[in-house]
């Protein structure tokens, strides 16, 4: 009998392991990428190439839960913010931590993007709102007359399932957002880079591929989408049209990983390439991609020495 629930043990791990990473989606990804030209490889961020170069915890927010991650290419730092004490929380790419902005009257912060000319997007997933900020250095907490704009995303059934993913997509001039669950979703709000000027549309679903979405990036050098998930262990490359085109598992011993990530929970990338990540609690993570050793190019001598001819018998 014991040997028998054992067994529908390991069965059931088994199909919620099938189930929760998409392996047999992932095969069909992983086919997809081995048939991949160089091309098409260079034409993106290619994230089999990318490997974990650091992996450090964030001092003093032990007790914080980071929900998501932007880059500010005017500053060269971070944003990132924080779900349990609504805070956005500036920091360096190499996590050293700034300042700390209180957004007093947020109720669960999920998504955070930063526009133009010193706008900044976060979202509520508890209250529905996309609301937009003007920052600058100077900003401790955001109060109401740095308020631009606030946005209805509308009701949610599960309201701890509505939206966490936010990127701003400079090249089309709009605001992504992404549903965590039933479905998992992409979305476009389109933008001037301070405010929304159109509705929410329905892009396409993720659900193929991941069974929950913690947040969203666009690469400003290739226009590239990237997807994280935190239950499926999985970042996934998006093209231009939507198509995958690469993917890495966030596993130990994966791409560097000396550990789990134990719940990934925001992206970024830089005009480098360079990508960073957080995890709650306190989990920073920077990936780079790994140089290939080009061979040393032939001497003239060498690319015309011929072979020594045997003597005439």
């Amino acid at each position: 009998m014991s040997r028998t629930v054992l067994l529908w043990c390991l069965l059931a791990f088994c199909a919620t392991t099938v189930h929760l990473l998409r392996l047999d989606a992932r095969a069909l990804l992983w086919l997809d990428e081995s048939r991949s030209s160089p091309q098409e490889r260079a034409a993106g961020l290619w994230l089999p190439g990318y490997r974990a170069v650091s992996q450090i915890e964030l001092a003093g927010f032990e007790r914080e839960e980071f929900s998501d991650l932007a880059y500010d290419p005017a500053t060269g730092t971070l944003f990132a913010v924080s779900g349990k004490q609504p805070l956005l929380i500036e920091l360096t790419r190499e996590g050293e931590i700034l300042r700390s902005i209180r957004l007093p009257g947020a109720s669960n912060l999920e998504g955070v993007a930063v526009l133009e000319g010193g706008c900044l997007a976060v979202t509520d997933e508890r209250q529905h709102k996309l609301s937009i900020f003007r920052i600058d250095a100077d900003t401790r907490e955001l109060r109401t007359e740095q308020l631009i704009q606030q946005v209805d995303l509308g009701h949610a059934d599960d309201p701890n399932k509505g939206f966490e993913g936010l990127a701003w997509d400079k090249r089309n001039r709009r605001l992504l957002l992404g549903k965590e669950k039933y479905p998992v979703m992409l979305y476009q709000l389109p933008s001037d880079g301070c405010r929304t000027i159109g509705e929410l549309q329905e892009i396409r679903g993720l659900g193929d591929y991941m069974t929950d979405l913690a947040a969203l990036t666009v690469d400003p050098n290739s226009g590239h989408i990237l997807a994280l998930s935190q239950e499926s262990h999985l970042l996934l490359e998006l093209s231009e049209t939507y198509q995958p085109r690469s993917f890495i598992t966030l596993l130990r011993g994966m791409n560097g990983l000396e550990h789990n990530i134990p719940q990934a929970e925001g992206v970024a990338v830089d005009e480098t390439g360079t990508l960073y990540m957080v995890s709650e609690h306190n989990l920073f993570y920077v990936f780079r991609k790994e140089q290939v050793v080009q061979p040393a190019a032939r001497s003239d001598h060498e690319t015309t020495r011929q072979a020594p001819v045997p003597p005439a018998r």
